[in-house]
C-alpha cells in the first residue's frame, strides 16, 4: 500500500524524484522513449535489495509481496482507467456481461 503518512512522504519524496530525475535523463540520453524499463527495474532491484533485512526466505517473502501489491495498485489505479479511456474511443471488444 503505497499511502504512507505525510511525514514520511516529505522524508522520502526528494530523493525519488532525484532518482526518477536521473531515470529521465538516463533514457532520454538513450534517445529511446521505452529505455526506461531496464533502468527502472534497475533501481527498483538495488532498492530492495538494500531495504531487505537479509536472503531468508521472510524477507524474500515480504519484498516478492510488495512488489506484488505495486503491480496490483499501479495497474488499478493507473492502466485501468486508461484502459477505461480506449474502451470508450474505440470500442469493446469483450461482450457484455450475462443479465
Amino acid at each position: 500500500m503505497p499511502y504512507i503518512e505525510p511525514a514520511q512522504r516529505r522524508a522520502l519524496d526528494p530523493a525519488i524524484e532525484a532518482l526518477a530525475a536521473e531515470i529521465r535523463a538516463l533514457r532520454d540520453a538513450q534517445d529511446d522513449p521505452g529505455g526506461y524499463a531496464g533502468l527502472l527495474n534497475y533501481a527498483c532491484t538495488r532498492l530492495a535489495l538494500e531495504v531487505a533485512p537479509e536472503r531468508r526466505y521472510a524477507s524474500i517473502a515480504m519484498v516478492t509481496g510488495v512488489f506484488q501489491n505495486i503491480i496490483s495498485e499501479f495497474y488499478r489505479r493507473f492502466a485501468t482507467p486508461y484502459e477505461d479511456e480506449k474502451i470508450t474511443v474505440n470500442g469493446d471488444v469483450y461482450p457484455p456481461p450475462p443479465v
